[in-house]
């Protein structure tokens, strides 16, 4: 079946495949500026776009390719309609604080129409309305609250009881004027601009540590490091965690997949209040039009076969839009924090030249746009708005957040305890061509891929970063590690931190295993 031989390969992003991106150079000098970008996606290009701007003499250091990250992967809508958000933002945090991350979100995303103008920047710019529908009557009522708080908020949209999408719906909470684009088009501009005015650019340049100080010295694997008066930690996860954001953020994973509807599309951007998640909107390719559905979101490294979780996209694909061909898919992991609201600021109240943004909950489009207007005012010394709003030193959290966070890290305890006791009933000989599966070798727990042409690869399971056994991911070939949301290859690199050490690999020729857990 043409699905299913589409879904057996390789999973590939249709904003990556469909852009063509300039290429950098690993950083093997030593380096002396003012501002240091650690990560290349759309948070530290649009910084350094701002910075070099303003006069800055700007470095980004990207630890793989640029671009390639979660913004390679995104659904690309540019919007602060965050699910239904907003009366649970005015319950927990209040209307003040509600009303100023809608502000944020919504300047965010005029910010970026903004440099599409000025620019002319050709990246399939759309202007839409965002709608959160549902099927079910036990979310009318959440419904109504979030149009209620809309209303309370000053946001233009409210309730309606059908949305222009042919599909089962019992009413829907809009959303109007937010809009989607080609992520990978514009942000290929940006990195075009800040070369041309003197920004500083390397790929597979992995940092691993940094010296604090008035002028902080960013170190790379390689041994190069980079002097800067400033530093940002843009890097998705970041780089520099004194602060142990990775036990005050959950790691989750979501799904894409890229059709061709045979029924036509009436615009808009849509996701639903329950659960499993469903989203869809429109995309360009070539002149003709697709559509980009996607969710099925769990923790990373938990839960059913990944697999599974691109097939249900599927049915839902072909059930609801007739699609019987899939273009694309691929899947993202971003970071949800304890009151999901981003960390965007300076890192540490004593640390006021160290800046990071994450934990952007799915919704990176507007976050990361956030987070760069927010350190560019910041190093210049100006005042904003929003700055106590996501400040990551913010200590007052709600008692639901504190509740959260034991409940979080329960979750991470028992990952743990339950991965060290596996006992896997597969043996090396019992991996087939296309599989990857926890094994046991001589009584211990190992991880055994075998591609298609028969090459076996296996790696010790235990997470570098703080020793959970990560899992199998049969969606994107990759060991996942259930407590923190550390990603590997199949051959033990690293994918994504926080870990910053590879999974060991063993040469399965020779196996002498007998490393205890």
């Amino acid at each position: 079946m043409d699905n299913e031989q589409k879904l057996s390969k390789d999973p590939q992003s249709y904003w990556m495949e469909s852009t063509k991106r300039p290429v950098f150079s690993e950083l093997q000098e030593d380096l002396s500026v003012d501002v240091a970008i650690v990560g290349g996606g759309i948070t530290g290009v649009t910084a350094a776009y701002l910075l070099v701007k303003e006069g800055f003499r700007v470095a980004v250091l990207e630890a793989s390719s640029l671009l390639g990250g979660t913004t390679g992967h995104t659904t690309a809508k540019i919007t602060a309609q965050h699910g239904l958000f907003y009366d649970q933002l005015i319950q927990k945090l209040g209307e003040e604080k509600a009303r100023l991350y809608y502000q944020a979100n919504k300047e965010a995303g005029e910010f970026v129409e903004q440099v599409i103008k000025l620019h002319g920047i050709e990246c399939d710019f759309r202007k839409e309305d965002a709608y959160v529908y549902t099927n079910s009557a036990d979310y009318l009522k959440d419904l109504d609250k979030e149009a209620k708080a809309y209303e309370t908020l000053g946001i233009d949209g409210g309730f309606v009881e059908d949305i222009p999408l042919q599909i089962a719906n019992k009413g829907a909470v809009v959303m109007k004027n937010q809009a989607q684009f080609h992520p990978l088009k514009y942000l290929t501009f940006l990195v075009e601009y800040i070369q041309e005015n003197g920004a500083l650019i390397y790929e597979n340049t992995v940092v691993n540590g940094m010296d604090e100080g008035d002028t902080m010295t960013v170190k790379t694997k390689n041994g190069s490091n980079v002097q800067a008066k400033y530093v940002i930690a843009a890097s998705h996860f970041p780089f520099h965690d004194d602060k142990g954001f990775f036990a005050r953020m959950e790691p989750e994973r979501s799904y894409v997949i890229a059709i061709k509807s045979e029924k036509p599309f009436p615009g808009g951007m849509y996701i639903n209040a329950e659960k499993p998640t469903r989203s869809v909107r429109s995309a360009n390719m070539d002149g003709e039009e697709i559509l980009l559905v996607s969710g099925d979101h769990h923790k990373t490294g938990q839960g059913k076969p990944e697999m599974e979780r691109y097939q249900a996209l599927e049915q839902y694909a072909q059930q609801q839009f007739a699609s019987h061909k899939i273009l694309y898919r691929w899947s993202a992991q971003d970071y949800s924090t304890l009151d999901k609201v981003p960390y965007i600021g300076r890192i540490g109240k004593n640390q006021p030249n160290l800046f990071v943004g994450t934990g952007y909950r799915k919704w990176g489009m507007t976050h990361s746009n956030v987070a760069a207007l927010l350190f560019t005012d910041l190093i210049l010394g100006r005042e904003n708005p929003y700055e106590a709003l996501f400040t990551p030193s913010r200590f007052d959290a709600p008692q639901a957040s504190i509740q959260k966070a034991i409940k979080m890290n329960a979750n991470v305890a028992a990952q743990l305890v339950s991965g060290k006791l596996e006992s896997p009933d597969k043996e090396l000989k019992d991996i087939k061509p296309g599989e990857g599966a926890a094994v046991s070798i001589k009584g211990a727990r190992a991880g055994a891929y075998r591609n298609e042409q028969g090459e076996l690869f296996v790696v010790d399971t235990t997470c570098t970063h703080m020793g959970c056994e990560v899992n199998w991911n049969s969606g994107d070939r990759t060991w996942d590690c259930p407590c923190h949301g550390s990603r590997f290859t199949y051959e033990g690199d690293i994918v994504e931190g926080p870990a910053k050490t590879p999974l060991k690999k063993i040469d399965p020729d020779n196996i002498d295993y007998t490393t205890s857990k």
